[in-house]
């Protein structure tokens, strides 16, 4: 994280209801911080969060296909295998080649 210290600030006025303020309270309180400091390591966070990579993205998938009854040709013939799930109006018809 960057040192706050230095960096030039600017104020900024948000409008909280009740509620998102005794959290903001109580962040603050616990955490021994200004409301402020609560707000900027929220935004930093925030933005982390949303640095994902399409590797992450993808994670999810590795080794998901990685049983014993796995077809060895799956890469080559995903359409026969996947076809019967999915739905006829979804599929499209193959493709012409032009000469």
């Amino acid at each position: 994280m960057t040192s706050r210290a230095k960096r030039v600030r600017e104020p900024i006025q948000v409008y909280l209801d009740g509620a998102e303020r005794s959290v903001l309270d109580r962040l603050a309180r616990d955490l021994a911080v200004s409301r402020a400091e609560v707000l900027r390591r929220g935004l930093d966070v925030l933005q982390r969060q949303r640095q994902v990579s399409v590797y992450d993205a993808l994670q999810p998938l590795i080794g998901a296909f990685g049983t014993p009854d796995t077809p060895t040709d799956l890469a080559e013939r995903h359409d026969e295998y996947l076809g019967p799930d999915v739905p006829r109006k979804a599929r499209r018809s193959p493709r012409r080649r032009s000469s």
